[in-house]
Formats: C-alpha cells, structure tokens, sequence
C-alpha cells in the first residue's frame, strides 16, 4: 500500500504530548526494518528535572509477557515439555487442568493473581516479596471456566511459565531474557528489573492527571514473567527492526509467537503467546500493552506493511489509543463514521450473568452512548440503528428483561436477567474463604456498608460497598498493587433457608466466583 507523507506521520507523533498529556513519554516508528521517527518529550523525573530520552530505560510491564513465551520457544521448545511441571505446581487444582500452552494464551481458566492480592489483605503499596507468588498461585483449587475454553486475562500465568522455564533450563529469566531476546535483537540496555522499588535510570512513574495534579506512584512488587523487563525506546526500535530482519524466517522467534490459535471449540483465538491480535481496517495488527501503576505502553506491529509502533508514557495516560493513532496515521486510515442509533433501554439498569457471577451495569450517555461496567473499567459502545450498541470489544442487546453481551475475544457470550430489589441490610459480619484460607469483613456505619480484607499479605482497606438489587452488592477496589485495579466486586449473599445470610459469592472480571462462609 502506499503510506502517508511524512510530516503527516510526524504531526500524529509529535502531538501526542497535547492528546494523551502527563510527565513524559517516548514514541517511534519502524518501517521496512528502517527506524524511521523517534520523539521523546517531557521528564522521567519531575522533581529532580531529569529529562525523558529515547535511551531512558521504562518498565514495559506486560509487553514482557510475549518475551517470555519467546524464552519459553527458544529456551524450552514446545510448551508440552513444562505440562507435568505445571500439574506439580497447582497440586490442589480439581476438574480439567490446564497445559503450559493455556497459559500462554491465557486460556488457563486461573485467576489473576493480582486481583486475589485484595482479598489477601494487600495495601496498594505495600511489599509482593518474590517468595510471595507462589504460595499463592499454588493454592487454587478451581477456575473460571474449563481451560481452553474462553480467554481470561491473568498475569499468573506467565509468572508460573517463568518459574516452570527457570526450573527446567536451570537458568535465571535475566540469563535467558539476554540469550534469547535481548542479545539477538540488538536492545544493547534492557534488562529484567524484577524489582520495581529500584526503577532504572532513575525514572519515576506518576499517578494522576492535569485536573488533580502528579505524584509520583509507589511500586515494591517483585515481577517475573508477566512483567518485570524495562527497555529503552531505542531497545524497543531495535526489537522491532528484529521482527522484520527475520519475517522471512519459518523458524523465527516471533513468526512462532504470532502463529495463530484457537479455542477448544475450534473458534480462532484473538490472543496467544503473550501477543494480543486486532485489526484496523483489513490490516492484521499483533502487539500488547502494559499497565504498571504510573506507566503505560504499548506496541504494535503490522506485518504485511513491515511497519511497527511503539510509544511509552511515564504515567497513565492512554497508550493504546495513542499508538492505535500513530499507526492509523502511518497506515493512512481514517475511521468511518458509524450509522448512530438510539440506546433505547432507560436509565441505569442492571444485570446479572448467571455463569460469571458477575454484575452487568448499564448507563446510558446521551442518547446514542452507553457505558457498561463489566471488566476492570467502564467500556463505552455506540448505538447502532437497530437498538444494540457496539465497541471493538463487546456488544450489548435488550431482550425483554435480559441483556445479551457478546464478547468475541473472550469467546464469551451472555444472556443476563435483570435484577431488582432492595438489598437487605443484615450483612455485616466475619466471612471466611476456604480456598484462599483469607477472611472479609464487611461493616455497617449507620447503614452504609463497608467491606475489608485480611489475609496472607495482612489487614486491608476498607472499600466501600453498594447495594445494586436483592441480595447483590458491588464493592468497590479502585486502586491495588497492581494497575489497573479489580474495579468492582460483585458480592453475591447466600441464605439458608430460614432467610438467614449463611455466606457470599465474590467476584470480579480478573478473579471470579470466590466462595465466603459467614463465621461470625
């Protein structure tokens, strides 16, 4: 195809610190193995007015995740070869277990382990020692969903792939991160700086926005494997110039990556290896974010046009819808306007999906937008003519007294009812889960409820909960140790049969259906 002038690419890139504004960021381009743009703006470090460059090393968070499995396919081969290590470590696991390869394309069906930190009593600040994570891990006793069957986001899985790939290479993630990856490709300072309370190159990451102001995020998480690796810009570039010097090659690293997969039922997957795979007009797009409190990335690739993007922020602006514009640009592609329809269902409702155990809210915005709470954050779609409402992502239907949500990349769809009711307030009390061996406390402050979390990480937050129908609540968790946090738990109460609360069920999209019995 032919691409744009230039300066139009120049323009889109360059304006990025007036769309997506914060401390700092660095952004680039590769076409047909050339660099062909890099810009970096704005400071790694406000206060001590240290500037940000295309050499300032910033953790790419889950962009470690396909490096890994690239690790993983040049360290170890197939991931068949890690399924008995796999059963070893989540001895405890009942029903169908997952392989290695459900793992790598977070079709595994296992919570995220970040998540069940906040039920483990985490503050957002507070220290994930390395020896804290498999302890954790190692405890589950049940998944979302059969593996191999739906997607589901969860960093443990590829925190268990780097502990599986040390054991069976008996090499350090560092040691093979530079073997496999780094060394090849060029990238002369990245590295694997596991311990985010010692940022690289003094860079800091920052909360916040133009409204509230920045500060500067805490982070003392030990990562490994599902993030963890900090790289330059010009690293980056140099991963990139490496993924189109080796296309050619059957055999290549990412080539293997980017090989496409499927679900059990035989519908192709939209994520696999660590590689997350979309498209922008017919153009098929590989590539992944990350999220770290107080940054945020993202890469991506375009194969049949041998062109790559990559942009990074130093806090938490949008980085997705950032690169998504610059590739845009680059491509030449303008978006076509959708025909715009009317949101016809009412006001605020909500839903509850029976296989999830998870609240559907809707609210409308405008008359031809609504916001839905689901997964980690409010999802916004667009009205179509015939009444439904779309993103990229999901899509929503008013039937009667039921909402169907179709969610292809999950491979997840949803018929849920309508809830109603006006939750009863005898919830309070002392609740004990059995799987994570951690308790909740839920209190009443003149009948407005708060629940709190204590476990194997200590004494938690309190995090204030609302009524949502009969017997269903949602509490909230905006911020955790890792970014972005669970958002809201649906908490389900469950009674015997004289009406009396004898537990609850919680949940969220990164960790559900959790099961608490009332002790006291």
């Amino acid at each position: 195809m032919s691409f744009p002038e230039l300066s139009i690419l120049e323009r889109a890139l360059t304006a990025l610190p007036q769309h997506y504004p914060g401390p700092g960021g660095v952004a680039g381009v590769v076409r047909d193995g050339r660099v062909i743009l890099r810009h970096s703006w704005g400071y790694a470090d406000l206060g001590a007015r240290r500037p940000m460059t295309a050499e300032t090393r910033i953790p790419i968070c889950s962009i470690t995740k396909h490096l890994t499995c690239a690790v993983l396919l040049d360290a170890v081969g197939e991931p068949a070869k890690l399924d008995r290590a796999l059963d070893a470590y989540l001895p405890l696991l009942e029903g169908k277990r997952p392989t290695a390869a459900h793992l790598c394309h977070n079709q595994s069906g296992l919570r995220d382990y970040w998540a069940l930190t906040v039920l483990q009593g985490a503050t957002h600040d507070g220290v994930f020692r390395r020896e804290d994570a498999r302890p954790l891990l190692s405890s589950a006793r049940s998944t979302h969903f059969e593996p191999g069957t739906r997607y589901s986001y969860s960093n443990g899985n590829f925190r268990i792939l780097a502990d599986l790939i040390e054991e069976r290479t008996g090499r350090s993630m560092a040691e093979l991160y530079q073997r496999s990856v780094f060394g090849p490709a060029d990238m002369q300072t990245a590295a694997l700086t596991a311990d985010t309370s010692l940022p690289p190159d003094g860079i800091v990451g920052y909360e916040g926005n133009e409204t509230a102001g920045y500060f500067e995020a805490a982070n003392r998480i030990y990562w490994a494997g599902d993030a963890g690796i900090s790289a330059s810009l010009d690293d980056m570039l140099a991963w990139e110039c490496f993924i189109d010097r080796t296309r050619g090659d059957e055999g290549g690293l990412y080539r293997r990556l980017s090989a496409p997969q499927a679900y059990a039922d035989g519908r192709p997957a939209s994520y696999g290896f660590g590689l997350a795979h979309e498209k922008i007009g017919d153009v098929a797009i590989s590539g992944h974010g990350g999220a770290l409190r107080g940054f945020r990335s993202r890469r991506l690739y375009a194969p049949t046009e041998r062109l790559s993007v990559v942009v990074m922020f130093n806090h938490e602006a949008d980085a997705y819808a950032a690169a998504t514009t610059v590739m845009k640009a680059a491509l030449g592609h303008s978006d076509a306007e959708p025909a715009v329809g009317t949101w016809d269902a009412g006001g605020t409702e909500s839903h509850l999906d029976p296989e999830t155990g998870l609240a559907l809210v809707t609210r409308p915005i405008g008359k031809s937008r609504v916001s839905l709470s689901f997964a980690t954050a409010a999802e916004s779609l667009v009205a179509g003519p015939d009444g439904s409402a779309h993103s990229a992502a999901v899509s929503l239907r008013v039937d009667g007294a039921s909402l169907h949500m179709d969610r292809p990349r999950e491979n997840l769809t949803v018929n849920a009812a309508r809830i109603s009711g006006t939750a009863k307030p005898d919830i309070a009390g002392r609740y004990h889960a059995a799987e994570l061996d951690a308790h909740l406390d839920i209190v009443s402050t003149n009948g407005v409820f708060y629940g709190g979390f204590d476990g194997s990480l200590g004494t938690g937050a309190m995090h204030a909960m609302r009524p949502l129908a009969e017997d269903v609540w949602l509490l909230r968790c905006k911020r955790s140790m890792d970014a972005p946090a669970p958002g809201d738990w649906t908490v389900l109460i469950s009674r015997d049969a004289e009406g009396k609360v004898k537990g609850l069920t919680i949940g969220c999209w990164l960790a559900r259906r959790i099961d608490y019995a009332k002790i006291g």
